[in-house]
Parts: C-alpha cells; sequence; structure tokens
C-alpha cells in the first residue's frame, strides 16, 4: 500500500509537471492532391512528409515532435477556401504550399488574414513577387523564368511561336504569357497565335493543336500542367511531327515522361533543379526519398523539401515572443537541397534553372547556357 501511494504520488506530481507526451507542434500542408495536374501537388507532400520524419528522428523541438496535417486543394477554389479555412482552424504554426498559382489567390488571404506564415514551394505569378505579406517563395518569377524561355527559343532558331494556355490557372499562365510577349516583343519578334484553353476531361486538344498549326508557327508552346502537355505533344506528333515543342516549367514534373512516353522526346523545359546532381547530399536525400517512396524526387519535391527546411529550421530557431516569419527572415539564407536559399525582406528569393530536352527518357541539359 506504501509502495502504491508514493507511486500515485509521482504519477500526480509528474501529471502536475508535465512529464508526459510533450503536445505536437502543428504545421500544415496544401496543395493538389487529387484531381487533373496534381502531380507537383503529391510529389510535395511526399518531399515535405520526408522533411518532417527525419526532423522527428533527430529529436524535433525541445522534444515536441512536428504533426503535419496535410489538405487537398483539388484545384478548386472552393475546396481551396474550405482546406485553409481547415487549417486555420486547426491552428497550425506555419503552412507549405499551394503549388499553383491560381491556389495561392485563393489560399493566401484566408491564411494571411489568420496570420499565419505561408510558404510556396513552386508558386512563381508576379502577384505575388515584392508583397510585405506573410507568404515567401521559394521559386523564381514568371518574369524570370518566361523571358529566359523567349531568349533560349530565339537561339535555337524558334521565333514564331505559337502558344496554347490554360486557363484554369490563369493567375500563373496569364502572368506567364504576358512576360513571355513581352521580351519576343523587345527582341524584335512575335506570336504566332496565342490559345486559351480549359483543362478538363473534355477538353478538345486536337482542335486546339489546330489552331496553332493552322497559324503556322515555327515552334509550339504550351503553359499548363503535365498530364494536358502529354496530351499536346501527342496531337502535336501527328498534326506536325516536325514542329519544335516547348512546355512551361509547371509541367517539369517526374510524372511528364512517363506520361508522355516517345511523344515528349525533344521537348524543351526549364528544371529548378539539378537532376545530374552526384554531390553527398543531395544523393543521401535522394536515396531517402527513393526508399521511402519509391520513385525518383522531381522539381517539386525538391522544392518543397527545401520549403520544409526553411519552416523547420525557423520553428527550432525562434525566439521568445518571435513569429514565424520573423525568425524565417533572421535565419536566413538557408542551406538547401542544391542552392543557397536567401530571402529578401519580401520574402523573395532567387533560384538557378537549367534547361534541359527529353532524350531517350531523361531530362538532358543543354548546351546552350542559360541566359
Amino acid at each position: 500500500m506504501k509502495n502504491l501511494a508514493i507511486l500515485s504520488s509521482l504519477t500526480l506530481a509528474c501529471a502536475l509537471a508535465g512529464c508526459g507526451p510533450k503536445e505536437p507542434i502543428k504545421i500544415g500542408f496544401i496543395g493538389g492532391l487529387t484531381d487533373r495536374n496534381s502531380d507537383n501537388g503529391q510529389s510535395g507532400v511526399k518531399g515535405v512528409m520526408l522533411a518532417v520524419e527525419q526532423f522527428n528522428r533527430s529529436g524535433g523541438i525541445d522534444g515536441r515532435l512536428v504533426e503535419l496535417i496535410a489538405k487537398d486543394d483539388a484545384q478548386n477554389p472552393e475546396t481551396a477556401a474550405k482546406s485553409s479555412r481547415e487549417l486555420v482552424k486547426a491552428r497550425v504554426e506555419a503552412v507549405i504550399g499551394p503549388f499553383t498559382s491560381g491556389m495561392a489567390k485563393v489560399i493566401v488571404p484566408i491564411t494571411g488574414k489568420a496570420g499565419i506564415f505561408q510558404i510556396s514551394p513552386t508558386i512563381t505569378s508576379m502577384d505575388f513577387y515584392g508583397q510585405d505579406d506573410n507568404l515567401f517563395r521559394i521559386n523564381r518569377t514568371t518574369r524570370d523564368n518566361a523571358s529566359d524561355y523567349a531568349k533560349v527559343m530565339a537561339s535555337l532558331g524558334q521565333k514564331y511561336t505559337a502558344v496554347a494556355y490554360d486557363t484554369r490557372n490563369l493567375n500563373f499562365t496569364a502572368s506567364w504569357l504576358k512576360e513571355f510577349r513581352s521580351t519576343v516583343d523587345s527582341m524584335g519578334l512575335k506570336l504566332a497565335a496565342e490559345i486559351p484553353y480549359e483543362s478538363s476531361e473534355s477538353a478538345d486538344f486536337s482542335e486546339v493543336v489546330s489552331r496553332m498549326v493552322a497559324a503556322k508557327p515555327d515552334s509550339l508552346l504550351f503553359i499548363s500542367g503535365a498530364l494536358d502537355v502529354a496530351r499536346f505533344a501527342q496531337q502535336a506528333r501527328r498534326q506536325a511531327p516536325k514542329l519544335p515543342i516547348a512546355a512551361a516549367e509547371w509541367a517539369s514534373t517526374e510524372q511528364l515522361i512517363d506520361l508522355g512516353g516517345e511523344v515528349v522526346e525533344g521537348l524543351l523545359i526549364v528544371q529548378n533543379f539539378d537532376h545530374d546532381d552526384t554531390s553527398a547530399r543531395y544523393k543521401e536525400f535522394s536515396d531517402a526519398y527513393f526508399k521511402r517512396f519509391q520513385r525518383k524526387p522531381g522539381y517539386s519535391t525538391v522544392s518543397a523539401y527545401d520549403a520544409a527546411t526553411v519552416v523547420l529550421t525557423a520553428l527550432k530557431q525562434r525566439g521568445r515572443g518571435e513569429s514565424v516569419k520573423q525568425s524565417a527572415l533572421r535565419n536566413s539564407p538557408y542551406t538547401g537541397l542544391q542552392q543557397t536559399i536567401a530571402f529578401d525582406a519580401n520574402g523573395d528569393t532567387r533560384r538557378k534553372v537549367f534547361f534541359t530536352q527529353i532524350h531517350n527518357g531523361r531530362y538532358v541539359k543543354l548546351q546552350t547556357p542559360t541566359p
């Protein structure tokens, strides 16, 4: 009885002193996990999961583990708004995502109003550049990417391009097209055609490509997700097999080659990470990712892992009374998987990219240097 009384006293004292498991620190994820062109979000959440698992195995934050709450935006404004409100209600410390600029337009005002720090691995629209808000970005802007595309394509002799762009992610595609057109104009060139379409299972990809080819261009460019680019490439090979094809960086996922097969051979596309990196740091990550998910990492995976590194470091290094945003700025720059991540006062950063063409089922760097 005496031992039982002592044990009961110790149990009560431990409970009062907080000796039990510490409450986890919650962070959120939001991205397209279902519906069309969900490969970016699916790859991204896996990168974040791996980062969180590794972080927790190393001890977390003063013994507190990190709990990841993942939400789907389904590339749908209503779903995105609902998922954002659920993350706010869950009282997450930070959110990683979204992965498209169109969804960011819906999500960022909701999380921002709640004062939640948010970092997007992939969005590039100029609407989110230079803003003093709670949103940080890992990627370049549409101005950077589209301008470089115009210069590289011109250097390859492609000076009269027909463009198709997805209106379902108009915040990104319209921004990208505007910057591409501006650079083309500055070089004294012009576009052959600008064809809008809405991504859906019933979209007539044959008809869109037919309209592009009718303009008699010297190349075709698709500002679309990977699934749509694969379908466009199929039609392009049927209707104009000799025309060079290119796609904006949105499509540069590990699934593009799986989806497109032979029809995407020769396609020009930029990558914001180096597939051929042989450094020990990247190899360790790549091996761990493959062991965990049985796939090689892609660009959204790498960017999402880097975004998670920023969030987890900011949380771990946060001072008393300091917000996550303040900590993220104070602890910049960060050592990313392949590149240093340095934020300016508005949470914007620069990122090196690599122009590639698909050859023999893999992304191969162009010999022509990036502008």
